[in-house]
């Protein structure tokens, strides 16, 4: 059904704004409305939110970085944040928020119903591209000032907390890996001895081949094995695998496990469009539309 717009707000047009058709006929408010509803109406209406936007600003970069350093100065929220995040909490008691969330959903529900196909449909759809950039700058602005107080606040106790667990990261370092050549060590020595037992076994059945006898006793020696864990009271550890890869010769390496440059042909393409030719890589144009508001 084809809709029209007024100071109350969107109407069918095959029936009218009831609000409109009962101001005009002196008749009072319709049924089933009250004066609150027409003063709601009214403040709600498109017209009026598009203009309440237009006087809110983004927050400047400089006023968030005041707010920063004094959260930063002050080592703890002060009662501004707090307010700031119940605001955060609550979203819509912040007014600009709310008149922002109102305005978004009619327009999304305008862009869903276009389409363009005169110059004036363009024009239209130019206009709502700017109030959509608006409308996101200011919501940017609202979230980067609830936030950066928070950011702030999260990046010192990770900073400090990093700082107070730095020995104990440490310990774990160093103790992990002198219990890694421990037991590597020991793995050495159980195949030494395992390989000098081998070799001894080896020699007794040639002895046997040759003489048909062993003129001595075969002395092997005590293998002992490498921990496969190391169990306490407390705890256990042992060693897991953990397989990586290093590349020998990328000259050898197949195809399928070679990955593109993307950072160097992103490159090529932002600077010599397709007047550049690389063998195997196609440039093309994907555009996009850019919408600067004034």
């Amino acid at each position: 059904m084809p809709k029209g717009k007024c100071e109350h707000g969107e109407f069918e047009l095959s029936e009218g704004c009831p609000l409109c058709i009962a101001k005009r006929k002196g008749a009072g408010l319709p049924p089933g409305f009250t004066e609150q509803d027409v003063e709601d109406a009214e403040v709600n209406s498109p017209e009026n939110i598009a203009k309440r936007i237009a006087t809110v600003q983004p927050v400047p970069d400089s006023v968030v970085e005041k707010m920063e350093a004094d959260a930063k100065a002050a080592g703890f929220p002060s009662v501004n944040e707090e307010n700031e995040t119940a605001v955060a909490l609550r979203p819509f008691e912040d007014y600009e928020a709310h008149d922002c969330f109102l305005e978004s959903e009619r327009v999304l529900e305008i862009a869903k119903s276009r389409t363009i196909t005169t110059l004036e449909d363009s024009q239209e759809a130019n206009n709502d591209l700017s109030l959509i950039s608006r409308l996101t700058k200011v919501m940017d602005g609202k979230l980067k000032a609830l936030l950066a107080p928070h950011k702030v606040e999260t990046d010192e106790i990770r900073a400090t907390y990093k700082y107070l667990m730095g020995p104990i990261i440490e310990a774990n370092t160093i103790t992990k890996s002198k219990m890694l050549a421990f037991n590597q060590e020991q793995r050495r020595i159980q195949q030494e001895q395992e390989r000098i037992n081998q070799q001894r076994l080896e020699a007794a059945q040639a002895e046997m081949n040759l003489k048909g006898e062993l003129t001595e006793s075969v002395n092997l020696v005590e293998v002992v094995k490498a921990p496969e864990r190391v169990k306490t009271e407390l705890g256990t550890s042992f060693k897991t695998d953990r397989w990586k890869y290093r590349i020998d010769d990328i000259n050898q390496l197949p195809r399928e496990y070679m990955i593109p440059d993307d950072a160097m042909l992103s490159s090529i393409a932002k600077k010599h469009h397709d007047k550049r030719a690389v063998a195997g890589v196609t440039f093309y144009n994907d555009p996009y539309y850019t919408v600067r508001t004034k």
